[in-house]
């Protein structure tokens, strides 16, 4: 009798110290949507390309707290509805810890209702303010907001005295936020707006709206827009013969831009991230040694780096860090942690992060950036 209850404990505490292994290697699940496909996907595809490569090192180095990254990712191709689809699989079918995507402001901001319902930690890599102003409970971002890229071409058109600016923006809704920053800005920095032009982001010209621009006494062009639709707008105003100075935003801050709008984006500016100058950072900027070892990294597996990737080194960098403080993927301790992120030197700045602001970036985050000879060259 005595033999049989102790051959049944043995067997019980087999089981349940078997459990327990099999949860403690349990993966760590990270859900992302993105976009890889589509207009944008040249923005989506460095991120995702990113996301890999860093689970991969991390999970090669032992994961987090002894625990393997799984990644789980969908496209959405830029259609929000599929961005919020993909959110409520990725939440409730793939039971994923963290949500890490919204490759644009429009995917982000669809998303955003079903992820403080659920309560899941979510850092976005779209850039509209509105993502995290107000605060959210659950939601961060790691992209430099549209209010910082207009203010900072706003200063330097002043510097021109360039006072007269003809705006053009897309349809979606990285493209509005912008424009509506710049509606709100363009007057506390005595700029005034001559025109405000629109188009949809699959179009494939956009001469008639430029013409109107060329009517105006427009002193330079800013077009706020990401995708292939700048690229367009870039070649239309050199087709059209308009030399103005001309603007971008942040959204394309992409090799890819480069190439689509080819001689035709020589001189524009734009704000961007410092990465894509790296090289040309003093040594003694503490941003340098880890922009380079990023660049390194990813240009040895997929060819030119872009800003966008390195939203998403950032935001992994800042869940791993936030997980490994929590001891695990407890969803409640991970956002606390995240929002406790102070200090991180990432490729877009150094975050510190509150839970008055969840993004912890300063204005120093952006870079201008003119085109010369088919190369970014830091202006200031």
């Amino acid at each position: 009798m005595k033999t049989r209850f102790w051959k049944s404990l043995l067997a019980t505490t087999l089981l349940l110290t078997g459990i327990g292994i099999a949860q403690a290697a349990d993966p760590i699940k990270i859900g992302s949507f993105l976009i890889v496909t589509g207009p944008a996907s040249f923005l989506g595809d460095p991120e995702l390309k990113t996301l890999q490569m860093v689970v991969e090192d991390l999970n090669a180095k032992g994961g987090v707290n002894g625990r393997k990254l799984e990644l789980i990712h969908y496209d959405t191709g830029g259609n929000a509805k599929d961005a919020v689809s993909f959110v409520k699989r990725l939440i409730k079918k793939d039971n994923v810890d963290l949500l890490i995507g919204g490759t644009s402001s429009g995917d982000t901001l669809a998303v955003i209702p079903d992820v403080e319902k659920e309560g899941i930690p979510f850092i976005s890599l779209a850039a509209a303010v509105e993502i995290t102003e107000p605060t959210k409970k659950w939601v961060f971002k790691v992209a430099p907001t549209d209010r910082m890229a207009v203010a900072r071409v706003l200063e330097d058109l002043r510097k021109r005295s360039l006072t007269k600016v003809a705006l053009i923006t897309g349809d979606g809704g990285f493209d509005k936020s912008g424009r509506e920053q710049v509606l709100k800005l363009a007057p506390q920095h005595g700029i005034t707006l001559v025109a405000d032009e629109s188009y949809g982001n699959k179009d494939t010209d956009m001469t008639a709206q430029l013409t109107k621009i060329r009517g105006t006494n427009a002193q330079a062009i800013f077009n706020f827009g990401f995708g292939q639709a700048p690229a367009i707008v870039t070649k239309n105003i050199k087709q059209l013969g308009i030399t103005l100075p001309l603007y971008h935003s942040h959204g394309v801050a992409s090799r890819t831009f480069i190439e689509l709008a080819g001689e035709a984006a020589e001189g524009a500016r734009l704000p961007a991230a410092a990465l894509v100058v790296a090289e040309q950072l003093p040594d003694s900027d503490p941003h340098k040694p880890v922009l380079l070892a990023y660049k390194k990294q990813y240009e040895a597996k997929h060819g030119p780096v872009s800003t966008f990737g390195g939203h998403g080194y950032d935001s992994l960098m800042i869940a791993r860090a936030a997980l490994e403080r929590a001891g695990g993927p407890d969803k409640a301790k991970v956002r606390d942690e995240i929002e406790k992120t102070q200090g991180f030197i990432g490729t877009a700045g150094i975050f510190n992060l509150s839970a008055q602001d969840h993004m912890g970036l300063g204005s120093d985050a952006f870079k201008l950036v003119e085109i010369r000879n088919g190369a970014w060259k830091i202006i200031e």
